[in-house]
């Protein structure tokens, strides 16, 4: 490396005749920086650097002191700053600093380039002499581009006060309470016929076994009741349109064939439906009970309305049926000519509270799930353990007997690399709960296989050692298959379960009367899809992705749309109630504040120059750019660009730019690194 003579013309003064002077500021970083970087050779350098009339070291700039000579020099009457370089740390931490920094001592916060001399050369760069270097390369570079750098506003736009929160699982219904409460219109909707999620299915909650339905139900009302929330059930978001502060979402209001106005819950049209038995698979029980083709969800459902299943429905599939639910009806609720309803609303904020799917064991063969008929999932036994399940509380097998042994397999669909590789954190406790309820309704003897247990929060290991105590078998190894193959007598008429018990080293084989299976947390199949339509991303695993995983975790990197619950990746209770507050606030924040300001690094359409090829409109990942017909030019929605550059990168003829990455900057950034070092 060398360093070449200085000798580069300054670059023309600005339009308004204002000549550059600019104020390097350099930080050690403590030594993240100062350890591979000659910080005090670099000051020197920079001193040499055209319209550069000020250059310090200081140990931490972004601290007090160091913002404190920042505006010194720009308040300077014979320094004059009036362009800001920061040498140190990412713009991604400290830009924002910086820029309040100038703003505060009267400088445009756009007048300043920060020059990223930590992440891009001490982090990666081992010899000092060639991290210095480097670092005057990029130094100089900054020093070049921020004469280009033009005074830019933000712009502010209006925040609607009104909220969509999409999912009514327990996410969901703490979101839209929270919000309602502090005197926001909500629009809660919720694709199944009610609210309540998987948390209505279950029996117990660990590790205090309250009554899952106990501490649910009160806020399924709430939630109905509240006349700050709108709710839609049997519905889902068809469409979006706008941006953060002024979304339009269409919803799609999917046919009960029921007057949700008029139906009063009664259940007359379910008693009176042709079909005196119930015959088809209850969803709600997942599959454990049956109902009829005209049904309320479950006693405590919210809304407490009866929904028709068009599928089962004879009047809605054959066109003959009696209709004695239409007749018994005394309130005339029962439509069947109701058909699928657009409704359109206008928002500022939208929180994707949408959850999972549990996983479907019949993708892990070698346990036997619909081979052999006791063999459960956890949220069947879920519904056999409650009291208004399709048992009334009692654990027993298909043939109505009562298990003396049982076996509960952990992290089904799971840590495992065939179907899922992620832990789904809520498993090893909700087995520890089933554990303890079967154990308590059966008298049966229960064994537990697991890999590593894993109990990290409030109460959860004490817990774990509850159930110890009641003498609940614990064997450390992934069972490997579930068989009815008898060995022995003992084996005869039972379902073997083979594993390695790691902690003996052996392979055992145990003989139980029911299976269960710890099934994992998946994302839904159409979360992309959802993603989608919000101009959202999911992850490799399918899960939404948050902006920052510990900073923003419930924001997106489309403003105006949070994320709460099981939709981010796998959770218990407790945390998705967190999440949902979390998010509910930051909603709560923004439409208090009553606007939002936008970023002014956006893209423009030089118009002289636009041939309106069409080019950039289907690259916009953000759906900023439209085309005008009358001017036959391509038109940019500032309020929804964030400012990728995509269009500016595609453009044939160069008619798109972007303020504060102009082609000029950009190129005398690139120049400046090659022409001083």
């Amino acid at each position: 490396m060398y360093e070449k003579e200085i000798g580069m013309t300054t670059p023309e003064l600005k339009p308004n005749g204002e000549k550059s002077r600019i104020g390097v500021y350099i930080c050690h970083c403590g030594t993240n920086i100062a350890k591979t970087v000659d910080v005090e050779a670099l000051r020197e350098f920079a001193e040499k650097l055209p319209d550069v009339v000020a250059a310090r070291t200081y140990k931490f700039v972004c601290s007090d002191p160091g913002q404190k000579m920042i505006r010194d020099d720009i308040q300077d009457p014979d320094l004059k700053v009036n362009r800001v370089v920061f040498v140190g740390c990412t713009p991604r931490l400290h830009e924002m600093t910086f820029r309040k920094v100038i703003s505060e001592a009267g400088l445009n916060e756009y007048y300043l380039q920060v020059a990223n001399i930590r992440e891009h050369v001490s982090w990666v760069t081992p010899d000092k002499e060639e991290g210095t270097e480097k670092a005057k390369a990029l130094l100089a570079g900054a020093v070049r581009r921020v004469h280009e750098h033009e005074a830019l506003e933000q712009r502010r736009v209006p925040v609607n006060p009104d909220v969509l929160i999409v999912g009514g699982g327990i996410a969901g219904i703490t979101a839209a309470l929270t919000i309602a409460d502090a005197g926001k219109k909500v629009y809660l909707v919720e694709r199944e016929p009610s609210i309540g999620g998987y948390m209505a299915k279950f029996d117990k909650t660990f590790p205090t076994l309250d009554c899952s339905a106990c501490i649910l139900t009160p806020k399924m009302s709430s939630v109905k009741s509240h006349p700050n929330i709108t709710l839609w059930a049997y519905s889902e978001v068809a469409e979006v349109d706008g941006y953060v502060g002024n979304f339009k979402i269409k919803i799609r209001r999917k046919p009960r064939y029921v007057d949700e106005d008029t139906c009063a819950g009664c259940y007359d049209c379910v008693e009176a439906c042709v079909f005196k038995k119930p015959k088809f698979p209850d969803e709600f029980e997942v599959g454990m009970g049956l109902r009829k083709p005209i049904y309320i969800p479950f006693p405590q459902a919210t809304p407490l309305k009866a929904v028709i299943d068009p599928n089962t429905c004879l009047q809605l599939t054959t066109g003959k049926c009696k209709q004695s639910c239409a007749e018994v009806c005394s309130k005339n609720s029962i439509n069947f000519d109701q058909v699928e309803e657009i409704k359109e609303i206008e928002v500022g904020t939208v929180i994707l509270a949408t959850g999972f799917k549990a996983f479907d064991p019949v993708r892990s063969p070698e346990y036997g799930y619909g081979k052999y008929d006791n063999v459960y999932t956890s949220v069947e036994v879920e519904r056999l353990c409650n009291a208004a399940g399709p048992t009334g509380g009692n654990v027993v097998l298909r043939d109505g007997t009562t298990p003396k042994s049982i076996a509960i397999v952990h992290c089904v669909g799971s840590r495992d690399k065939k179907t899922n590789a992620w832990c789904s954190r809520a498993c090893c406790m909700y087995s520890l709960k089933l554990a303890h309820l079967v154990k308590e309704r059966t008298d049966g003897e229960v064994f537990n296989f697991y890999i590593d247990m894993r109990t990290p929060g409030k109460s959860y290991e004490e817990f774990y050692d509850k159930i110890l105590d009641e003498g609940v078998h614990f064997i450390r190894g992934r069972a490997a298959e579930v068989r009815n193959w008898a060995l022995d007598e003992a084996e005869e008429g039972k379902l073997v379960v083979r594993a390695e018990d790691s902690m003996m080293g052996v392979v055992r084989r145990i003989p139980v009367d029911m299976v269960i299976l710890s099934v994992g947390l998946e994302p839904h199949e159409d979360a992309n899809e959802v993603a989608r339509m919000f101009n959202m991303s999911c992850g490799t695993e399918g899960w939404f992705t948050e902006r920052h995983p510990k900073l923003a975790p419930v924001h997106t990197f489309t403003d105006g749309v949070f994320i709460a619950g099981a939709c981010q990746g796998p959770k218990d209770i407790p945390d998705s109630v967190s999440q949902a507050g979390a998010a509910a606030s930051e909603v709560l924040a923004l439409i208090d504040k009553g606007y939002i300001e936008l970023e002014p690094n956006t893209a423009f359409i030089d118009e002289d120059k636009c041939s309106g090829c069409h080019t950039c409109i289907a690259l916009c990942p953000y759906t900023a750019i439209s085309f005008n017909e009358e001017k036959g030019k391509a038109e940019i929605n500032e309020a929804l660009c964030k400012g990728c550059g995509t269009c500016v990168a595609a453009c044939p003829a160069g008619a798109a730019q972007q303020h504060h990455f102009t082609d000029d900057q950009i190129y005398e950034e690139i120049e400046g690194v090659l022409e001083y070092v």
